[in-house]
């Protein structure tokens, strides 16, 4: 019954009406955890794909470059080789109709908003690693095993990794256009846009490119790009500075070759290399001068336009990066147990900011809306549709302001606790801590228990000094080093003493010397 151009044409304005009403309703509900908030993103991005795609159908079947839709047309008017007959065209109309539910007596019509409403609970598919915590953290372990076993790295910790890997304008420049670093690049570049599309699926990652691009070029041209001022004005005034080249630098064969052969011979002179390199009667590309030094240019340009692509990606994942920087020092105070403990937790958090966009702003959907307009009338109301949510959106958000002129913290409902417990724990006074890097904690009850938890005592092992009873309430680190002094010169243990000083954790996390340790152990308590 679908067969012909208008049916199919009326049932995908349908289409898209349907999954236009069907993002409402989807935003209008607030997601009870992360992640039914990032499920919730997919399937409104995946809805307005679809919608991107139909509406692009339809703007080709109003252009109508076959005539298709015009010559149907004229057949339902009955206009014929030989004349216009309407009920000739009317008559073998219902012949088809009467035919085809002859063929299908047991169809029975299908419920399409059933169909869709199932849409509503349904969870995508996104493959996270363990270490990204469900898109919590980075995974970039890969890339820094790549960037310490290369020419342009350093044999750093992964935690000092995390804290240099988005300032590629501190590594020289020489070592940039090696085919290794570009590798680098283009892998961490595809692995961020790869993360930021998981986790962040409403934004329009290629607007963001673009408007990059312009930028980019901009700063190219005035020699501005951070890293890279006046390097291609220099390398333009000085081709030699492109034709010498540092074999240091090159780790294959490969690389090599994508220098080109009058390059390599620059360096070395034709005489002092071994005859049986060359074959007998061949001769090799020869590569211009002026045209290998504006290939070196677009070629370094190219590590630059990525490089800036990083860092762009790197200042909107910037909150990620900074829980990652916090996750891996964490990690390593916690046992297995707690780390399996904060995931689960993490996982049934209620989200702070439940998805509220205006659907119209994240995708070049108005431009297919105003063409489809051109077309019919009568869809002139569905180009409305993304004003009207845009509006109803912001208005929800006015709406659902907290009114909390005390600033009391927030609960787990989202909501402000109430006054009585707020000055029964004493919420209002903070305690900032020294040796935690001025870590501020609310209450006396947060503040006496931060002194076994992972901040303090990674504080303390910087320091060098046992996080025993005898510190606490101890916040300042000068404070800490004298008493530790003091208690070394009363114990007289300013010597190594290993059955002291030597420190063993238990499963649980707790910390004894060796002596009490071996104590324990013996007696079956650990």
């Amino acid at each position: 019954m679908s067969s012909t151009l208008l049916e199919v044409t009326r049932a995908a304005h349908e289409d898209v009406e349907r999954l236009e009403r069907l993002i409402v309703k989807d935003l209008q509900n607030d997601p009870p955890t992360t992640k039914d908030g990032l499920y919730q993103s997919h399937r409104v991005r995946s809805n307005i794909d679809t919608i991107i795609s139909t509406t692009e159908k339809l703007v080709e079947i109003y252009e109508d470059k076959d005539n298709a839709r015009k010559d149907e047309i004229a057949a339902l008017g009955g206009q014929t080789a030989t004349g216009v007959n309407v009920f000739s065209a009317f008559y073998d109309r219902l012949k088809e109709i009467r035919e085809y539910h002859r063929k299908h007596p047991a169809a029975r019509v299908v419920d399409a908003n059933e169909e869709y409403e199932d849409l509503l609970k349904e969870e995508p598919v996104i493959e996270f690693s363990g270490e990204e915590a469900f898109g919590r953290y980075l995974d970039l372990h890969e890339l820094f095993n790549q960037y310490i076993n290369s020419k342009f790295g350093a044999k750093i910790e992964y935690s000092a990794y995390l804290d240099v890997f988005s300032q590629p304008h501190n590594i020289p420049w020489k070592l940039k256009s090696t085919r290794q670093y570009r590798e680098y690049m283009e892998n961490l570049l595809e692995y961020l846009i790869y993360f930021f599309q998981r986790t962040e699926p409403l934004q329009d990652l290629d607007r963001i490119f673009s408007k990059l691009e312009v930028e980019f070029e901009e700063q190219w041209a005035n020699g501005q790009v951070q890293g890279w001022e006046k390097q291609g004005q220099e390398n333009e005034d000085d081709p030699a500075q492109h034709t010498m080249i540092d074999l240091d630098y090159y780790s294959t064969v490969e690389e090599l070759m994508e220098v080109g052969p009058e390059k390599l011979k620059e360096h070395t002179p034709l005489e002092k290399l071994d005859k049986k390199h060359f074959a007998k009667g061949s001769h090799g590309p020869r590569q211009n001068g002026s045209t290998a030094v504006s290939q070196d240019i677009n070629s370094l340009k190219q590590i630059a336009l990525v490089e800036a692509k990083m860092k762009k990606l790197c200042d909107l994942l910037s909150k990620t990066i900074e829980q990652t920087k916090e996750n891996v020092v964490k990690k390593q105070a916690l046992t297995y147990e707690e780390m399996e403990q904060e995931r689960e937790e993490f996982t049934n958090l209620c989200p702070q900011h439940p998805v509220r966009m205006a659907v119209g702003r994240v995708l070049n959907l108005g431009a297919c809306m105003n063409q489809l307009t051109r077309y019919q009338p009568c869809f002139r109301s569905s180009a409305h549709f993304w004003e009207e949510t845009q509006v109803d959106t912001e208005s929800d958000d006015e709406d659902q302001q907290i009114y909390n002129p005390l600033k009391l913290p927030m609960g787990w409902d989202g909501k402000p606790i109430p006054y009585w417990l707020y000055k029964l724990h004493g919420l209002g006074q903070e305690f900032k801590c020294e040796i935690c890097g001025n870590y501020s904690y609310w209450g006396r009850r947060a503040f006496e228990r931060h002194f076994k938890e992972w901040r303090h005592q990674h504080g303390m092992r910087c320091l060098g000094i046992p996080n025993t009873k005898n510190f606490n309430e101890i916040t300042n680190i000068q404070e800490a080093q004298e008493l530790w002094e003091k208690i070394r010169e009363r114990q007289g243990v300013n010597k190594w003493r290993p059955d002291l000083e030597e420190e063993y954790e238990d499963k649980e996390g707790n910390i004894y010397n060796k002596k009490t340790y071996t104590d324990l152990q013996r007696q079956g308590l650990i």
